[in-house]
C-alpha cells in the first residue's frame, strides 16, 4: 500500500536543487518537489501529497484536510508514523 501524507509548502528551493521545505502536521522537512514542479506551478502555501520524501501530486486544501482526517482516524498507526517522522533525521539537513 502506498501511503501519501499531505504537506504544506513553506519554502521553495532557491538553489539548483528541488528540495522544498514542507510542513507536515507541524513538522518541517525537506521534500523533493521535482516530480511535481515540472508538471505544476508550485507556490508557498500549496499542498502536496508526499511519499518517501518525494512530492507525488499537488492537491487542494480540502483534499489535504480530508486525507489528514482519514490518517488521524487510523489512530495508533498514524500516531506512530508521525512519531517516527518527527524523530527521523532524514530531510532535516540545513534546518
Amino acid at each position: 500500500m502506498c501511503l501519501g501524507i499531505p504537506g504544506e509548502l513553506v519554502e521553495m528551493p532557491t538553489d539548483d536543487t528541488d528540495l522544498a521545505l514542507v510542513s507536515v502536521a507541524g513538522v518541517r522537512r525537506r521534500v523533493n518537489v521535482g516530480l511535481v514542479r515540472d508538471e505544476e506551478e508550485l507556490a508557498i502555501g500549496d499542498w502536496i501529497l508526499i511519499h518517501v520524501g518525494f512530492a507525488l501530486a499537488k492537491i487542494d486544501e480540502s483534499e489535504a484536510q480530508a486525507a489528514l482526517e482519514m490518517l488521524h482516524a487510523m489512530g495508533p498507526t498514524f500516531d506512530q508514523e508521525m512519531a517516527d517522522f518527527t524523530t527521523s533525521a532524514v530531510g532535516q539537513e540545513g534546518l
